[in-house]
């Protein structure tokens, strides 16, 4: 099943995703019905029941399309949210549909994300538009290694991030004077992460010295570089401006 859920899509601001989704799995009652298997229509009803439970857990989380691939015995369910559009497509058969899918990943293939602003950098992780994973990494000042927190990043004090102006100008001179051996061992960290990742996009965002610093010393093709500040905007919408 490949389902359009696009708000923006000024067929679908009414929710008219749920009429397709209704007349969608009718046809298929209606096909079923025309066949004398039993065990079919229980397959069938197996499946609809847990499709419609997933869309209905999911219903004020849906992004703009939904793609479902599902077996009654379970060994196949595959349900996913994207941030991309489909077209409207619903399919009962034995060899499930891929082609929009694959058309998707060639389209928004593997990326990796990197916002650079001083001291501190995220990575993000994205596939087919959506966000995997992030990485929040930080300057250690005294031992100038680059340390990665896990979980939710707070803000931890630093020479740069408050006390008096003295100070912070100092931390901007020292930060200025050493920016590019830091970002030079930060970049052999990255190419690590990008090979393991298998990205195929790269993009580069943030401070116009820091981006161009960190993109000379990556052995990875950087697919593009933004010169724009973006550490602290939310996730999701760092994709939908980067990478969609």
């Amino acid at each position: 099943m490949y389902l359009n859920t696009d708000r923006s899509d000024p067929d679908q601001q009414g929710g008219e995703w749920k009429i397709h989704l209704k007349n969608g799995l009718r046809n298929f009652e209606s096909y079923l019905k025309q066949i004398d298997d039993q065990e079919e229509k229980r397959n069938y009803s197996i499946v609809k029941e847990k499709v419609e439970a997933y869309l209905k857990e999911n219903e004020q989380s849906l992004a703009k399309s939904v793609v479902i691939f599902a077996t009654a015995d379970q060994s196949v369910w595959f349900a996913e949210k994207f941030q991309m559009p489909v077209q409207t497509e619903f399919e009962w058969s034995e060899v499930a549909n891929t082609e929009q899918l694959r058309e998707l990943n060639q389209t928004f293939p593997k990326t990796g994300v990197i916002l650079t602003q001083k001291e501190q950098v995220k990575v993000l992780d994205a596939e087919l538009g959506s966000l995997k994973q992030s990485h929040h990494f930080q300057l250690d000042l005294n031992t100038e290694d680059w340390r990665e927190y896990v979980g939710p990043h707070e803000s931890r004090a630093t020479v740069g991030s408050g006390g008096k102006s003295t100070q912070q100008e100092q931390f901007r001179e020292r930060f200025d004077a050493n920016r590019y051996r830091w970002y030079k061992s930060l970049a052999s960290i990255i190419d690590r992460m990008a090979k393991h990742a298998g990205w195929q996009h790269i993009y580069v965002v943030g401070d116009k010295e820091e981006a161009n610093d960190l993109t000379k010393h990556m052995n990875k093709v950087i697919t593009g570089v933004i010169h724009k500040n973006m550490l602290h905007h939310e996730e999701k919408r760092v994709i939908r401006e980067v990478v969609l």
